[in-house]
């Protein structure tokens, strides 16, 4: 074969190595994205991703600690509460999607049922721990009538005791969690319907086991893969009645399950929560990795729970008292229930000197989201919240004896998920192993064309200067 010939075809084909690198450079990235949005849309047709967003296949769990009251003999005669952390009672959390409606707006409706299951092998104790905490029958219901006139008081501390109801109340923690039964929720559901939450057994969680979470409408992507995940409306709500304020009473961003993809650093993560009856929102922390796979760590920050003096927009949120609590009165039948991060992390220090036996931790009381950049998709989640009762003395009602008005932590629980086992060898295996290959491959191209035409160069200066060599001195003048 001709040495210039394969010289050329060598030149020729280092050079369009070269530019195939190079343009894998610009378009792999173009081409990865699109997978991505292609493989997010929810739609039936894409099996992996509509079955992990319909079922969420991935092991989630409740995790509950109770409070337990060490002296509330001395409680009622108004000395500071004393209290040790029960638990973890830990419950398997299922979730699943029903009643899956789609829309020519590229929205979708559905009903998510969630159910639990004691999980005695993870747990601190048995369902049939006992505990003693506050009666929110009693002492909630005595905040709210003390406004009534002192008759009408007198005539609801003779119905406790005509029930039996005191103010504590020591029960096993699968009651407390699930129900018991108790004849004055009977009668205030017979003569005061609506007063409770519920019409069946009073429990702390009874409402939310085998129930949904009402009816979400959200964007499917398809057509604007910005608004994934996003709420359209909630119970046919596109803003929420129960706060003070336009801005409070906004739903904003998704679920809570999912968020848009291509995040950056600068993005939020919000999300609308019907348990808090109100829109919550996370920030950018720090990045990280989880088994191999790049994420980005979102918080809680400091605001969210701040009241409106510490931070005007929450001012919609209120009545307030101190900073870290949410009064959540307003959508649970006006008890006086608030809201906050477990053993008052981030809160006014001031709530830690009415309660001893609180310590709040970041690590054991923050909550966060672990999420992966590209998808929006959380890879570990831990979102802890703690139910506190405001409780005082209420003079006619003689079973409020003379507590100490005091925020009271009743039990805090912590909702977690994480990505593992098949799904997550899938999800490394197609959005981090098959772009790394893809890099590699753009560069490899790239390195083998460059070779390949500075061989060929090189060779042909090589050739084109090489020096001449004559055995006499007449044969090299004869070239001259």
């Amino acid at each position: 074969m001709n040495k210039s010939k394969l010289a050329i075809g060598l030149l020729v084909v280092g050079t369009l190595t070269l530019v195939f690198g190079t343009v894998i450079v610009f378009v792999g990235p173009i081409i990865i994205d699109n997978q991505i949005v292609k493989n997010l849309v929810i739609d039936p047709k894409n099996e992996m991703s509509y079955t992990m967003w319909k079922d969420v296949p991935v092991p989630f769990f409740m995790t509950v600690y109770f409070f337990n009251v060490l002296n509330p003999t001395e409680v009622l005669a108004g000395e500071k509460p004393m209290v040790e952390q029960r638990g973890p009672y830990v419950y398997r959390k299922h979730i699943q999607k029903q009643n899956i409606t789609f829309h020519p707006n590229h929205t979708v409706s559905y009903l998510e049922y969630r159910s639990y299951f004691f999980e005695p092998s993870m747990s601190v104790g048995n369902e049939s721990d006992v505990v003693t905490i506050p009666n929110m029958l009693v002492l909630g219901a005595a905040v709210m009538m003390e406004n009534l006139p002192f008759a009408v008081r007198l005539m609801i501390s003779t119905t406790f005791k005509t029930f039996k109801e005191g103010p504590f109340l020591t029960k096993s923690v699968g009651k407390l969690m699930w129900g018991y039964d108790s004849k004055l929720v009977d009668f205030l559901n017979k003569w005061l319907p609506g007063m409770l939450p519920s019409t069946g057994k009073f429990g702390l969680f009874a409402e939310f086991n085998n129930s949904n979470t009402g009816l979400f409408t959200i964007h499917t992507g398809k057509d604007d893969i910005r608004l994934i995940h996003k709420v359209d409306s909630w119970n046919g709500l596109t803003k929420l009645t129960n706060w003070k304020t336009p801005q409070c009473n906004m739903i904003n961003g998704t679920a809570g399950q999912m968020w848009p993809p291509f995040m950056t650093k600068e993005s939020t993560l919000p999300f609308y929560s019907p348990d808090a009856c109100r829109s919550l929102e996370m920030v950018y922390q720090r990045e990280g990795i989880m088994e191999g796979i790049p994420l980005y760590r979102y918080v809680a920050p400091k605001t969210l729970f701040a009241n409106g003096s510490d931070y005007a927009p929450n001012e919609g949120f209120c009545p307030c008292r101190q900073s870290g609590l949410l009064n959540v009165s307003s959508c649970r039948s006006n008890s006086p229930v608030f809201i906050s991060h477990p053993h008052f992390y981030n809160a006014d220090p001031v709530l830690l000197d009415y309660v001893q036996g609180l310590q709040p931790t970041e690590d054991q009381h923050g909550l966060f989201i672990d999420i992966h950049p590209e998808t929006g998709v959380p890879l570990n989640v831990s979102i802890r919240l703690q139910l506190n009762l405001y409780m005082k003395k209420v003079s006619g009602i003689t079973e409020t004896g003379k507590i100490s008005e005091v925020m009271m932590p009743m039990m805090w629980f912590e909702e977690n998920g994480y990505i593992d086992g098949e799904i997550l060898a899938t999800f490394h295996t197609n959005l981090v192993l098959l772009p790394m290959v893809m890099v590699y491959m753009q560069y490899c191209f790239i390195v083998l064309g460059l070779a390949t035409v500075l061989g060929v160069v090189l060779l042909y200066y090589r050739n084109k200067v090489r020096p001449l060599h004559c055995h006499t001195p007449t044969a090299c003048l004869s070239l001259k």
